[in-house]
């Protein structure tokens, strides 16, 4: 298939060899934003020499080492990246130091971030404890209800730390809602136009084609997944575009926090032009649990419920009643997506006939059209966080912020 093809965005899991005693410096720059428990990422290729042995870090605080947990990862272009998390706050305009050491290799020791395969989701885990399940196999819908609202490829439940879902799937007002999906709504192929959202029009779908890698350490844990795009023409089914999905849950603290990356390429020698439509892509429904009564949402741009719908936003978050606890869940959308900042679709607190369900979508095509050319890919890139307790906007602008411009690694 196709877009099997993308699998070189992910990053794999490997034993690298280099030479027991060499050791790399590296300084981290918070640069001009404030930092609390990001992700940095320091290129490290053609640093050390390649002989049988495992790397651990430091970081230098004074005249002593504290360790820290990191993982090293490699492209299939060759590049290879070591990761770990900046832990604790870290000012505007400071600088950190670390050491890359090469020591003797050690016995294996089990990974914070695990991926549990059930044949037929995977689950991403911290110490043991669920953070997002992708559901690779076909779910079919509610007795009595058309097959043609079934489907695959979408991340449900998605949990808080203390393990609140705070996902829905096929709920009865929208059998076609699936978790976090990421389908199109009106979709230009060869001068006609299909629905690849609305599953009830039977004009196309959403495919899972099968898991391309997984990923374990004491960093991150992901997978890489392939899903076809569909039509239902005249002339019978045919895939019109390739969809690489890109998972990566962080060992961030307190909070789970987890990257979707969406790499999107025309199957055929036509292109597929996205038209603009009020909704599609990279979609939430929440918890049944949340309705207008118990659950608020905020935009970076401080706009409330009621304000939200067709307007832009880096980052959004919904917080709601989990039972007796509060609980919620965000979403950040990289600067580099196409129309960022992007438009937004979420229902008011008059949806539903009045119930006010909780529904998010960050949907770039929704005031322009979006032209996919052959043998081109096309990226769109989101962060979530789902925590317990309250979100600030504050909080949430230094996790954008670290998000859409990271630290920046010299290496000595």
């Amino acid at each position: 298939m196709r877009h099997i093809v993308f699998v070189f965005f992910f990053l794999s899991l490997f034993t690298w060899d280099v030479v027991a005693g060499e050791k790399v410096t590296l300084v981290v720059r918070a640069g001009r934003y404030d930092r609390t428990d990001c992700v940095v990422a320091a290129d490290l290729s053609g640093r050390l020499k390649e002989v049988s042995s495992s790397l651990r870090l430091y970081e230098v605080i004074g005249k002593k080492k504290q360790f820290l947990p990191c993982q090293l990862q490699k492209k299939t272009d060759g590049s290879v990246v070591l990761y770990f998390i900046l832990s604790g706050d870290m000012p505007a305009g400071s600088s950190r130091t670390f050491i890359a050491e090469v020591v003797k290799k050690k016995a294996r020791q089990k990974e914070f971030m695990e991926v549990e395969d059930t044949q037929s989701a995977l689950i991403l885990k911290r110490e043991g404890k669920g953070i997002l399940q992708y559901n690779y196999t076909f779910t079919s819908p509610p007795k009595g209800v058309d097959k043609v609202f079934g489907r695959s490829g979408f991340i449900h439940p998605a949990y808080s730390p203390a393990g609140h879902v705070l996902t829905n799937i096929q709920p009865r007002d929208h059998y076609h809602h699936y978790g976090i999906w990421n389908p199109w709504t009106r979709v230009e192929y060869d001068k006609k136009v299909y629905d690849l959202w609305n599953l009830g029009d039977k004009q196309g779908t959403v495919r899972a084609t099968g898991i391309h890698a997984t990923v374990e350490g004491n960093v991150f844990s992901g997978y890489s997944a392939g899903l076809d795009h569909v039509i239902f023409s005249a002339s019978g089914e045919k895939v019109i575009m390739g969809e690489e999905m890109v998972v990566r849950a962080w060992n961030t603290p307190e909070a789970f926090m987890w990257d979707f990356d969406s790499f999107l390429s025309p199957s055929t020698a036509l292109p597929v032009v996205i038209k603009a439509y009020r909704y599609a892509g990279f979609s939430w429904r929440g918890t049944e649990e949340w309705t207008k009564e118990n659950c608020e949402m905020m935009t970076s741009e401080g706009k409330s419920r009621q304000q939200i719908d067709g307007s832009i936003a880096r980052w959004i978050y919904t917080t709601g009643q989990c039972g007796t606890d509060r609980a919620g869940i965000m979403f950040l959308a990289h600067p580099d997506n196409y129309n960022s900042p992007e438009p937004l679709r979420i229902w008011d607190e008059n949806a539903n006939g009045g119930r006010g369900d909780a529904f998010m979508n960050f949907s770039p095509t929704k005031n322009k059209d979006w032209e996919l050319k052959p043998d081109k890919t096309y990226a769109l890139r989101y962060r979530v966080l789902t925590y317990d307790g309250e979100m600030t906007p504050e909080r949430a602008d230094r996790l954008w912020n670290s998000f859409a411009y990271p630290p920046e690694v010299e290496i000595k």
